[in-house]
């Protein structure tokens, strides 16, 4: 018991979280009350951090294999879309994929690691003690309980976790309800198909199957009242009403409204219960970042948890979570709230506000880079506490060409702390408990790395520490 994890939830944040945490050592089992994979695939798109994450573990192969690159994302749905092109990763592109063949990748590889997954079992309430957290459990056969050393909630927004802990969701209600089909088309669309204007905004993308996702919103959804569920007669009303077509739309798979509630955990620790992805915050739909920060949150939790449990750090490590991940989640929230107010700009001034900024991401090479970092993720950092750490201290390393190695992401596959030793300067001896040393000239380093001689990677690949000095040393401190 002394290093179990329970884990509520086995979507995809849940899911790479428990991988995480069996690469660090520690026993996991991940509740989860579908007895069923859903088909109905939330989210599609794989932005290039997470495909980062995934190749700085090795497991990214399945996913480039099945998914379609798409070089471009959207931002408020303006007219000038993103060019991820631009992006310095080795993956500069969304990657389209079902949510549910990626829950089915990271199923298996969190079970290749040793995690243990429990379908058709719910989490309905927990209760903390000072060394111990029990989880009640209702699974086929009845009620049960599971003690462990930590509980994470990775249960969705109405997180049964995140309520039994006592934690906090304050936010706004929902004042927008989007609408969804997946559905055939006897007359398909184009790649990256998107009209908005004064009747509503629709977009479109493909999906498995010969299947194509229509999304949007009329002036009409701009309404905390809920209509009733999505017909397929609506759907083919409000298509019709923005783009002048229908399209053939006919045997829908799913329909469903989604709406604008946006709110956050108050705090993401609570003693020895903790919270990642949709348990930790709520928000529009925007841009389909929502899985791939959860899936960030549980790549940075997963390391300093297993880190706790192996005796590797203290405690404290785990106060960190929330100090780096709240902030992240707090600015998604602020750029969803944008980003919607953008998409249902459907005044001639709120167009006019849409064209100005159009012309500008068309025109302004730096305003597209600086939203595609944001958007892809790429641009999350964790402020050091010490103002006079190296600048590259918090920020995510890249995959830089590393002597004797395929790349700075083969490097971290072990998920330890990374100790580089370019210049070969580090004073000879054994390295800090469970970190790798590697000494190897980095080859044509980008202008921020150029003449580091020493740099301390986290295992979620952010930098702890580096210097320019020579022979100079480090503290072996893994946890900022």
């Amino acid at each position: 018991m002394a290093q179990h994890v329970v884990i509520a939830g086995g979507g995809p944040v849940g899911l790479w979280l428990a991988a995480e945490l069996r690469l660090g050592g520690a026993t996991v089992t991940v509740v989860e009350e579908r007895r069923e994979r859903d088909q109905r695939s939330r989210a599609l798109t794989l932005h290039p951090r997470t495909l980062e994450i995934l190749a700085s573990r090795g497991a990214h192969g399945p996913f480039l294999e099945a998914g379609t690159p798409l070089p471009s994302g959207h931002f408020g749905g303006l007219g000038t879309r993103l060019d991820f092109r631009v992006l310095d990763t080795p993956f500069p592109y969304t990657l389209a994929l079902p949510q549910a063949r990626t829950e089915e990748f990271l199923e298996e590889h969190a079970l290749a690691l040793g995690a243990r997954v429990l379908r058709g079992h719910r989490v309905t309430g927990l209760a903390q003690a000072p060394d111990a957290v029990t989880l009640r459990i209702r699974g086929p056969e009845g009620p049960y309980e599971l003690r462990a050393a930590y509980a994470v909630g990775c249960d969705g927004v109405r997180s049964t976790v995140r309520t039994a802990a006592g934690i906090g969701f304050p936010g706004t209600p929902a004042t927008v309800l989007g609408f969804l089909g997946d559905v055939r088309l006897d007359n398909p669309v184009p790649p990256g198909f998107a009209v908005c204007g004064p009747a509503g905004g629709v977009m479109a993308a493909p999906l498995p199957g010969g299947l194509t996702r229509l999304v949007g919103i009329t002036p009409d959804d701009l309404t905390a009242t809920w209509p009733g569920d999505l017909t397929l007669d609506e759907l083919r009303a409000k298509v019709r009403a923005v783009t002048g077509h229908d399209f053939g739309l006919r045997d829908p798979v799913w329909l469903s409204r989604f709406g604008n509630a946006t709110r956050q955990a108050e705090r993401y620790r609570d003693g020895r219960v903790l919270l990642a992805g949709d348990a930790a915050h709520q928000h529009f739909p925007t841009g389909g970042v929502g899985m791939n920060v959860g899936i960030q949150d549980a790549h940075n939790l997963g390391w300093k948890l297993a880190a706790v449990l192996g005796g590797r750090a203290g405690e404290t490590l785990l106060d960190t979570y929330h100090d780096e991940r709240h902030p992240v989640g707090a600015a998604l929230l602020e750029s969803s709230r944008a980003q919607t107010a953008l998409m249902t700009a459907f005044s001639p001034e709120g167009l006019a506000l849409r064209g100005e900024l159009s012309a500008l991401l068309a025109t302004h090479p730096a305003l597209n880079a600086t939203l595609a970092e944001r958007v892809s993720g790429l641009s999350v950092g964790y402020p050091p506490a010490d103002p006079a750490a190296h600048p590259l201290t918090g920020t995510r390393a890249p995959d830089l060409a590393v002597e004797g190695s395929e790349g700075l992401f083969s490097l971290l596959r072990p998920g330890l702390p990374l100790l580089l030793d370019p210049a070969g300067d580090l004073p000879a001896g054994p390295s800090a408990p469970g970190t790798i040393r590697h000494t190897g000239a980095l080859v044509r380093p980008p202008s921020a790395w150029a003449g580091v001689r020493a740099a301390l990677i986290r295992p979620d690949g952010h930098v702890a520490w580096a210097s320019t000095n020579e022979r100079d040393g480090t503290d072996g401190n893994h946890g900022r």
